[in-house]
């Protein structure tokens, strides 16, 4: 027993949760949101009011949020992963009836005064209902095909309802994120090979399908895919989000233009520049040292996330812990390859920097969960 544990005997237990709380990934998420809260500022035109502020209050109150579960046993939140997933998917069904419209796509839900996306929900109750599922499920029995077919099940139904809303970006964080947590539970490796078999088939099937009565996927979606493999097709059309992107991606060179000084952004070229496309600013304001200054902020927080799990050996708390990295990590790295062009637009905002209130207090009761499966490991 160390110097420290000994002393924290001394110490009453719900006081001594705060000594046990992983320091480190809470001075990483409030270092990414600090980024957050000066590229909203600067997209602002130099005001908190916009965007900035309003921000900073749903991350301090999301912070609040994230210790109240973190100081939550973990035994608790597998025991809630069942509720929590089938509430999420029947808020999902009532968008379907009573959902309000934004942006032509129907995805939100309003309760009293609070208006939830409940997709970004079921992002985290996905995770943790899969945890909970290869918790309870005997290690022989993983990669049976009985046992495989429940999780999988368990991501197609709410990945179809996103997909009518329609959400793409959404729908595909939910398939890989499950993919991810039933990879680490030990699926064998021929069935992902399988579904990416399937995968590469469903893609010609789409293409196939375009102009006819059985379209798979809307209009505007296939103009995403058209502009991504030929952005300069359609430069003032289609193509002009991808387009402006990445000039400003590139006109911010190694050290950026300087703190506001972004020309695409002030002057209002740049698209979506509070939401999906600030890492352009971001990029452009600071250049490569910025970016990569993010991006290594993100892989730190991944690093201490895989730490904490790898050393955490009740398994359900390791699979949540895994589940939430990879969907964190999946997260920055759809958004950054959509902004620079690598993959088509999907619609996936910037973690902890995006301008958003569901994805950001969400995103942060997650982390509470990592914090609530650190907390409580066997020591």
């Amino acid at each position: 027993m160390s110097y420290l544990e000994h002393n924290l005997k001394a110490v009453p237990t719900g006081f001594r949760k705060i000594f046990y709380l992983n320091w480190p990934l809470i001075v990483l998420l409030t270092a990414v949101a600090c980024v957050g809260f000066l590229m909203l500022y600067s997209v602002a035109g130099g005001t908190l009011d916009k965007w900035a502020a309003p921000q900073m209050k749903r991350f301090g109150v999301g912070m609040v949020g994230m210790i109240v579960v973190a100081f939550v046993p973990i035994w608790f939140w597998r025991n809630l992963s069942t509720l929590a997933y089938v509430v999420s998917f029947l808020l999902l069904v009532a968008v379907e009836f009573f959902g309000s419209i934004g942006m032509g796509a129907q995805r939100w839900i309003e309760i009293g005064p609070l208006r939830l996306q409940p997709s970004e929900l079921m992002k985290i109750a996905l995770v943790m209902m899969l945890a909970a599922y290869y918790d309870w499920l005997d290690v022989s029995k993983t990669s049976r095909p009985l046992w495989v077919a429940i999780p999988a099940a368990l991501i197609l139904a709410p990945t179809f309802l996103v997909l009518k809303q329609p959400d793409l970006g959404t729908a595909i964080l939910l398939v890989m994120g499950g993919g991810l947590v039933m990879f680490v539970a030990g699926v064998s490796l021929w069935y992902f090979g399988t579904v990416l078999a399937a995968g590469v088939g469903l893609i010609w099937l789409t293409f196939e399908s375009r102009g006819t009565s059985w379209q798979l996927i809307k209009d505007y979606q296939f103009s995403r895919i058209d502009t991504f493999l030929d952005p300069g097709s359609d430069p003032l059309g289609a193509g002009y989000n991808i387009t402006q992107a990445q000039i400003a991606l590139g006109s911010g060179g190694w050290a950026g233009r300087g703190f506001m000084q972004g020309t695409q952004s002030r002057l209002n070229f740049l698209p979506e520049k509070h939401t999906d496309f600030i890492f352009t600013t971001l990029a452009e304001e600071f250049g490569f040292l910025g970016a990569f200054s993010l991006l290594a902020l993100y892989i730190g927080i991944i690093a201490f996330c895989l730490h904490s799990a790898l050393t955490n050996k009740d398994r359900f708390a390791a699979l949540v812990t895994l589940g939430i990295a990879g969907t964190f990590f999946l997260f920055f790295a759809v958004n950054m390859s959509m902004v620079m062009g690598l993959v088509p637009v999907v619609g996936v905002p910037l973690p902890l920097v995006s301008y958003g209130g569901t994805a950001m207090m969400i995103l942060l009761m997650a982390f509470g969960l990592v914090q609530s499966a650190h907390v409580h490991r066997p020591r």
